[in-house]
């Protein structure tokens, strides 16, 4: 071993903060951007993992804010359980709105017309 005297070593980690990820215990959580489509029709996603990529299956009529749990995906305790995954959806519009689906929106507006902020007030 080395020549210093014996005793306890000091160590000290920096843990900088994951551009995706954040942890709350042994749960992961993730903010995953879908489309309107995506969140209007459902369907599958690739949704990253701290251990790879899954698909995901987005129930449609998604909103916003709305949270998925992937089962046994989090942090491994050291008895071998294993936390979740929290994925936090966030419905993100086209960088461009097209004429297409503007017109789309107007008409399906006067037909469909709703207040998801009712009661609010």
């Amino acid at each position: 071993m080395g020549k210093g005297p014996a005793g306890d070593a000091l160590v000290t980690l920096t843990v900088r903060p994951h551009k995706f990820f954040t942890r709350e215990g042994n749960d992961i959580i993730l903010t995953l951007p879908i489309t309107i489509d995506e969140a209007i029709l459902g369907g599958k996603v690739p949704t990253p993992t701290i251990s790879g990529t899954v698909n995901l299956t987005i129930p449609k009529g998604a909103s916003s804010g709305q949270v998925l749990r992937l089962r046994g995906r989090g942090v491994q305790t050291r008895d071998g359980k294993r936390g979740d995954q929290k994925v936090i959806l966030n419905i993100v519009s086209p960088p461009k709105v097209d004429d297409d689906l503007a017109d789309f929106m107007e008409k399906w507006r006067k037909t469909h017309a709703y207040d998801p902020r009712k009661g609010m007030f």
